[in-house]
C-alpha cells in the first residue's frame, strides 16, 4: 500500500499504475455537481487566493460533507467531469470518487500528470478517517459547499493515469 501526502506532487504521480491501493493524507477538497463549476470558473477569474484555496498538488473528493459521513458520489455526471480537466490543468492532482470515466477525460488526466482514484462507498470508513472539516466557499449549497477536510491514510484505487484506465 503506497502512502501519499497532499500537496501531491509530479514524482508522486508518475509513480503510480492502474490498480494501486493508495492511501491519502493530508488536506483535500470537496464538491460535486453544485460547486465544481463555480470553482473552475472563480479558478479562471483568479478568485482562489483571496478564498483561502490553493489547488496546486490538491485533491478533490467528488462528494457531499454530511454529519451522516463522506462517501463518493459518481465522477461521471455531467458537471464533475466536466470540471476534471480544467481543474487538472489548474493544479488538482487527484480526483476522487466513483465510476468511469470518458476517454477522453483519461487522456486529460494524462496531459496534466493528474490522476483518478475510486473509493467504495463505504461512508462510515471515510468518516472515521477525516479528523476536521471546514466550510471553504458556496455555504449556500449547504453539504454540497466546497470543504476542505484533514485526512489520514484515506484509501482509494488508482483507476486511470498515464492514459490507462482500470475499466478498460
Amino acid at each position: 500500500m503506497k502512502v501519499i501526502t497532499t500537496p501531491i506532487t509530479d514524482a508522486d504521480v508518475q509513480g503510480l499504475k492502474v490498480g494501486d491501493m493508495i492511501y491519502i493524507s493530508g488536506y483535500i477538497y470537496t464538491g460535486r455537481d453544485a460547486v465544481l463549476p463555480k470553482i473552475e470558473k472563480d479558478m479562471d477569474a483568479g478568485r482562489l487566493p483571496e478564498m483561502g484555496i490553493d489547488l496546486q498538488g490538491g485533491v478533490i473528493f467528488h462528494t457531499a460533507v454530511s454529519p451522516a459521513g463522506t462517501g463518493p458520489t459518481s465522477s461521471n455526471k455531467l458537471e464533475i467531469e466536466a470540471s476534471i480537466a480544467p481543474l487538472s490543468r489548474g493544479g488538482i492532482k487527484l480526483h476522487l470518487g466513483k465510476g468511469k470515466l470518458k476517454a477522453e477525460t483519461v487522456a486529460a488526466l494524462q496531459e496534466y500528470n493528474a490522476f483518478y482514484a475510486v473509493i467504495p462507498p463505504v461512508t462510515a470508513l471515510l468518516e472515521s478517517k477525516v479528523s476536521s472539516r471546514e466550510v471553504m466557499a458556496y455555504p449556500e449549497e449547504g453539504m454540497e459547499a466546497f470543504h476542505r477536510l484533514y485526512v489520514h491514510e484515506f484509501p482509494c484505487v488508482v483507476a486511470a493515469v498515464h492514459g490507462r484506465s482500470i475499466y478498460d
